[in-house]
């Protein structure tokens, strides 16, 4: 009986998510004739592209057994260096400059976790208090607009009357999802996370896997901050602010554990557009959005519960010790 409730509870964590997105889809079209329009789902995928791109390096954090609350911060930092570089130079050059800021912040980020052994947590909360320090400075807390229009191309520009962000975003999930499940390294996220010393004895580098993905997220928060600085032709020091809770969020709706080794892209992207698809029907249905934020949080709540009772504590560490025995060596 009790192994019936927990493969119920694991089939509600792996695929819950489509079950409740393809309810939230249907419910709102039937709701509201606006919703399946083209250009309000197109709408949708745009304005959140930022949070997706974020969303598929977070998870790559979260499996490998680690938390990045500094994104928001990076996310604002990068923008804010792209659009001070564009002003006095070359757009594109600045563009690129943002994305290398965001992965540079957070290969700061892996090495503060991994070679000083201190806690994800508390090591991404605090740069992500410097980060954000460092932005106001550059900028004074002013706004740092762009005149030059080619700066503004990369939000705004359109292909075939889509967003070049969405095509961005997609691109980004696609070749992140590929990487999770058919490399060699993406074996090695899960093993970290799941079991780091079980990981260790079979011959993975626990630490530099970790690094490497707090690097990657680093280089998606970068990414997704030029793109939205892009979109308004500016940067702004607090723009981002609370980012890192919402991609958090995301991920966990999605179905990927909290504790490490379990996940995948896919969900963390229907995650992030459930959130939003909250949000639209609050939007189109004209309901309180002061009720929003109470959704939200009971299905986050719903969520985590999912994964904590999904099996017990022993159980989980002799599956995983058993996978990562059949680990090749790197």
């Amino acid at each position: 009986m009790s192994n019936r409730r927990h493969s119920a509870l694991a089939l509600v964590r792996n695929y819950g998510i489509v079950v409740v997105f393809a309810a939230l889809f249907i419910a709102l079209s039937v709701a509201s004739s606006t919703f399946l329009s083209s250009q309000n789902l197109l709408n949708l995928l745009a304005q959140n592209a930022p949070i997706g791109i974020m969303a598929c390096g977070g998870t790559l954090v979260i499996i490998a057994g680690g938390f990045d609350l500094s994104v928001g911060a990076i996310y604002g930092l990068a923008g804010v260096i792209a659009a001070k570089l564009a002003s006095s130079g070359d757009p594109i050059l600045a563009l690129v400059v943002g994305v290398l800021a965001g992965l540079l912040l957070g290969l700061v980020n892996g090495s503060l976790v991994s070679l000083f052994s201190i806690n994800s947590f508390i090591a991404t909360l605090a740069t992500g208090y410097v980060f954000r320090g460092i932005a106001t400075i550059v900028t004074s807390g002013f706004l740092v607009g762009v005149t030059d229009p080619s700066f503004g191309e990369l939000g705004k520009a359109e292909l075939f009357d889509v967003k070049v962000s969405v095509f961005i975003f997609a691109a980004v999930a696609f070749l992140t999802g590929l990487f999770l499940t058919r490399t060699r390294y993406g074996r090695y996220v899960f093993a970290a996370g799941g079991n780091a010393e079980a990981a260790r004895l079979s011959g993975v580098r626990v630490e530099l896997v970790r690094t490497l993905t707090f690097t990657f997220s680093g280089a998606c928060a970068g990414l997704a901050g030029i793109i939205a600085a892009s979109r308004v032709s500016s940067g702004q020091a607090d723009a981002g602010v609370g980012l890192e809770l919402a991609v958090i969020a995301a991920i966990v709706i999605g179905g990927t554990s909290i504790l490490g080794g379990e996940g995948a892209i896919w969900r963390s992207i229907l995650g992030v557009m459930l959130i939003a698809m909250i949000g639209n029907g609050f939007n189109l249905l004209n309901i309180d959005p002061f009720y929003e934020p109470i959704v939200q949080g009971a299905i986050i709540l719903i969520a985590v519960v999912a994964d904590s009772r999904t099996e017990g504590p022993i159980t989980r560490t002799i599956q995983r010790w058993r996978q990562q025995r059949a680990l090749p060596a790197p």
